[in-house]
């Protein structure tokens, strides 16, 4: 009998995570080969995570190589894991197959027992078969219940957490509850007035739903939660925030007040009553609808944005910030870009007005950003000292 002959077959009980739970949950590094690193990442992966399907694998992968051990069959068995990526897809599959050929260098297996937590399955034998034959493959399914209470338990669980967590109360009975008040007060109208109501039901309901979708789903209570805050801790704010505050008020009131103007008035006087049903009507319509708007809300709007942009300029002065320079530049560009748009919404309102006047403001608007630009930078550098000392309010 030749050497070659007597050699023992070296089989791998291997074991694959391929979502990278023993890296994420125990900065373990694979691949782990040996029973003893694969025992203890075992351990700190169960200890981390009880219900951690992966850990059972692996103890599954530890108990096979013990009992083929055991067996005194004259074979060599090594038991190692190796894991993909979280992200999934081809990323983790090459992981993998990276990671078996690390193993194999080590220990040159003919055979692979494959052991799996039976998720995607189909998915990852193909990539091991290619490379060393696999001859039994074991997948360890989790008990995670195995009698009616214990099915009553995990129920009792979720079914105490929609009622008690207030993240899903909100909607699991806050929704419903609204909808039922809403439906019983429309049933109590109808007894005193018998009108059909059924349809504004169904129409109001929409809307009750419609709208805590939309504000569940932009997160709107928050906001308006940390809105109220601001609002109420305002007292406890330096100076400098407080102007930088009332400034943001004042501008976005502004703004709003000129898009309100101008709305009301392109409704009133620029388009047709009644309102055209024709789509080519109103594309006619539109370069005049928008260059009123443009028109009416334009001064509101600069005023606003300036308002909001002084503001700024006064923090960045109690607190010596050097993006005054940036600010006051961004300023000046600002308080000009009212001629440019005011020129381009006559030119709008009506097509026949020369371009002139809008060319010259746009070339001037250059000149100005230019000269901004250079003189806030010529002045950064004379005032550099003072936006480098302490800020005069401290925070």
């Amino acid at each position: 009998m030749s050497t070659a002959e007597q050699k023992p077959e070296k089989i791998l009980i291997l074991c694959v995570d391929r979502d990278d739970d023993v890296g994420k949950k125990t900065d373990v590094k694979t691949p782990v080969i040996g029973r003893d690193s694969n025992m203890d990442a075992a351990t700190r992966l169960i200890l981390r995570d009880p219900e951690e399907a992966d850990a059972n694998a692996m103890f599954e992968a530890i108990r096979i190589h013990d009992s083929l051990e055991g067996s005194k069959s004259g074979e060599e068995y090594e038991v190692a894991t190796i894991a993909g990526l979280e992200v999934g897809g081809i990323a983790a599959d090459r992981k993998l197959v990276s990671e078996l050929a690390n193993v194999l260098e080590k220990f040159e297996a003919k055979s692979i027992i494959l052991v799996t937590d039976g998720f995607a399955d189909e998915d990852i034998l193909p990539l091991f078969q290619s490379r060393v034959p696999v001859t039994s493959v074991r997948r360890v399914i989790v008990k995670h219940s195995e009698s009616i209470e214990e099915t009553a338990a995990v129920l009792s669980k979720y079914l105490r957490m929609l009622l008690e967590d207030p993240r899903y109360s909100r909607i699991a009975l806050g929704l419903p509850g609204i909808l039922l008040l809403v439906l019983g007060i429309l049933l109590i109208i109808s007894v005193f007035y018998p009108y059909d109501l059924g349809t504004y039901a169904w129409i109001i309901s929409l809307m009750i739903v419609g709208a805590s979708l939309l504000i569940r789903g932009y997160r709107l209570d928050e906001k308006f939660l940390r809105f109220y805050r601001w609002v109420s801790q305002i007292y406890l704010y330096t100076l400098p925030r407080l102007i930088t505050g009332f400034s943001l008020v004042a501008s976005l009131l502004l703004i709003g007040i000129g898009f309100f103007q101008a709305g009301s008035y392109v409704a009133a006087e620029v388009i047709p009553s009644p309102p055209p049903a024709e789509l080519s009507v109103w594309f006619e319509l539109f370069p005049g609808i928008l260059g009123s708007f443009i028109s009416k809300s334009l001064t509101l709007l600069i005023m606003g944005i300036c308002i909001a942009l002084g503001g700024r300029l006064l923090r960045h002065i109690f607190d010596r910030d050097p993006r005054f320079w940036r600010t006051l530049a961004f300023t000046v560009v600002c308080v000009w870009s009212w001629e440019v748009f005011n020129e381009a919404s006559l030119i709008l309102i009506n097509p026949t007005s020369p371009s002139d006047r809008l060319i010259v403001a746009i070339i001037v608007g250059i000149v100005v950003t230019i000269a901004s630009g250079w003189g806030t930078h010529v002045l950064s550098k004379k005032y550099e000292k003072f936006f480098e000392g302490k800020e005069l309010f401290e925070e």
